[in-house]
């Protein structure tokens, strides 16, 4: 199974949206985003793609209360975890949380398949030695907002082969993709 990870889109919803729309044409079946969605109606552009979006909040959480009644419309493919998310994919367990040294510290559990962050946005994807001897992927995709001087990128990995890679939205998106 191939997912689309991404964060830190703060309400740039071409970018966003174009992400989800490659992603889905790179053969991703689900989307993990660390958080920093900002308002909650960014998320709406992610239901077109008919994938299911697991989301946690960072620390620009927006309106929490208007999140919550998103998630429970009819047809919505989000699902909001709150601040972090243990989700369970393809039999591998991914840990979603928005801080770094949060995950470092998941991923030295050695409880964990794969570990998700954000909030840096700064793309990185390293393996860090747990307890339990081993090694568990940490992976930050950086920002799909392409915030401040960071280029906009989302990471596709492929849950199977634990392999990852790293896409560059292009910035000059303005209106967003139209699917199938």
């Amino acid at each position: 199974m191939k997912v689309c990870i991404l964060s830190d889109s703060h309400d740039h919803i071409p970018l966003l949206d174009f992400a989800a729309a490659e992603a889905k044409q790179r053969g991703a079946e689900a989307i993990l985003h660390c958080g920093d969605v900002v308002a909650p109606s960014t998320l709406k552009c992610l239901n077109k793609h008919g994938l299911p979006v697991h989301v946690i909040h960072g620390n620009n959480t927006g309106d929490l209360y208007t999140l919550g009644k998103l998630i429970t419309q009819p047809g919505n493919m989000v699902e909001y975890h709150g601040m972090d998310a243990g989700v369970e994919l393809a039999g591998k367990r991914i840990f979603l949380v928005h801080y770094p040294h949060y995950a470092r510290a998941m991923a030295t559990t050695g409880d964990w398949d794969l570990v998700c962050c954000g909030h840096s946005h700064k793309t990185t994807i390293t393996e860090i030695p747990n307890i339990k001897g081993g090694k568990t992927p940490l992976v930050d995709p950086g920002t799909a907002g392409g915030v401040g001087t960071s280029p906009a990128t989302y990471i596709m990995a492929d849950l199977e082969t634990m392999e990852f890679e790293i896409f560059e939205i292009p910035k000059s998106i303005e209106q967003p993709q139209q699917t199938a």
